[in-house]
């Protein structure tokens, strides 16, 4: 058997790695809802006078889905990368 035949992928290890890219793009856009919803609520928060007492809390989720929205970008790059680079792809 050559190199180049053991190097090829079967159907099934083709499959098994594209539900892999597809799972790791489904976690970045639980991060990327997260971040939304966590934004959307201190941004509301922060603009309602009836809020005005809890507005540093406000600050605080703005800030926090900042550095959420960070984590996922962050996580989607290098779980990207491990995977071309384990499964040369």
């Amino acid at each position: 058997m050559s190199n180049k035949e053991e190097n090829q992928l079967i159907t099934r290890d083709w499959l098994a790695i594209e539900r892999t890219k597809l799972a790791n793009e489904r976690t970045f856009l639980a991060y990327f809802r997260t971040f939304l919803v966590l934004l959307g609520t201190g941004v509301t928060i922060i603009k309602l006078e009836m809020f005005s007492d809890i507005e540093s809390f406000g600050i605080i989720l703005v800030n926090v889905s900042v550095i959420i929205l960070a984590i996922g970008i962050f996580r989607l790059i290098r779980v990207k990368r491990k995977i071309r680079k384990h499964y040369k792809v």
